[in-house]
């Protein structure tokens, strides 16, 4: 990073995961520019604020563009910051009174409430989904298979794991994964646990390369790293998923957030795990 990067503050008064998200998305519309980050959770005082916004005007007076990305609710904590040095981004605020004209109604701020307790019902599917996504992993176990809202299938390290944790965790869908093996694409039918539930089941594919790659850093110069073995379970497990009609997407070089919208979209679920009523999209 050099001395005359971009800096980018990302301000919150809770975890910063949306300021962050958000803020990044911006950033990433500037691909030219490598930007200095930081991220400042909980910020809930006065004190804390001024210390921030010391911080702020600190790296603007070094010359390089300064810019924050803020979610805090307060407005008294917003205008603090906003007094900075820095180009001030308010994730929060430029939209509030938008949604309150909307909604014909006033907005009653409280921090935290995106990532915080306050909805106890979204919170507790999203810890069970991930119970149920750590107890499914890689085919480690088969009980309650039933209760899956999907079941992820693929070649090894072709990015079920993440997949299955982040829908978990973020969407509050109970997913199963569940590794295809040489016996599977030997007689090209879904693996014996999982075949009654061919409609819960959803594909993962890679590109060759990139796959063997990916192992390479796990077993190096094994078999099963090797290219051709790479090249043979992707060239039968795509012939399996279309031998028994599974929805699939190449997930080499799409992140985990894009292929987990993927496949709400293409599974049709919803956040809660729950498939969408009919007619909505």
């Amino acid at each position: 990073m050099t001395d005359s990067c971009p800096v980018a503050f990302f301000v919150s008064d809770s975890t910063g995961i949306t300021a962050e998200t958000l803020g990044n998305t911006l950033i990433t519309q500037f691909p030219a520019q490598r930007f200095e980050r930081h991220t400042v959770p909980f910020l809930t005082t006065a004190d804390h604020a001024h210390q921030v916004a010391a911080r702020i005007t600190t790296a603007a007076e070094t010359g390089r563009t300064t810019v924050v990305f803020s979610t805090v609710v307060d407005p008294h904590l917003r205008g603090i910051l906003e007094a900075g040095a820095g180009y001030f981004v308010d994730l929060f605020g430029s939209h509030i009174h938008q949604l309150e004209a909307a909604l014909h109604t006033t907005a009653n701020p409280q921090p935290g409430r995106a990532h915080g307790l306050g909805d106890a019902i979204r919170y507790q599917s999203r810890m069970t989904a991930v119970e149920y996504a750590m107890e499914h992993d890689d085919g480690q176990s088969i009980r309650a298979l039933e209760r899956a809202d999907l079941i992820l299938i693929a070649p090894s390290r072709c990015g079920k794991t993440p997949t299955s944790m982040y829908l978990a965790l973020q969407h509050g869908i109970r997913t199963a994964n569940f590794p295809l093996v040489d016996e599977d694409f030997a007689h090209r039918s879904l693996p014996a646990p999982i075949a009654a539930y061919a409609t819960k089941c959803f594909g993962l594919t890679s590109q060759p390369l990139r796959l063997s790659q990916v192992r390479q850093e796990r077993r190096p110069g094994t078999i099963y790293a090797s290219l051709p073995q790479c090249t043979w379970e992707l060239r039968n497990a795509q012939q399996m998923y279309a031998l028994n009609d599974i929805p699939h997407l190449n997930s080499a070089f799409m992140s985990v957030e894009e292929i987990s919208a993927t496949i709400l979209q293409r599974m049709d679920l919803q956040e809660t795990g729950t498939v969408k009523p009919p007619g909505v999209v």
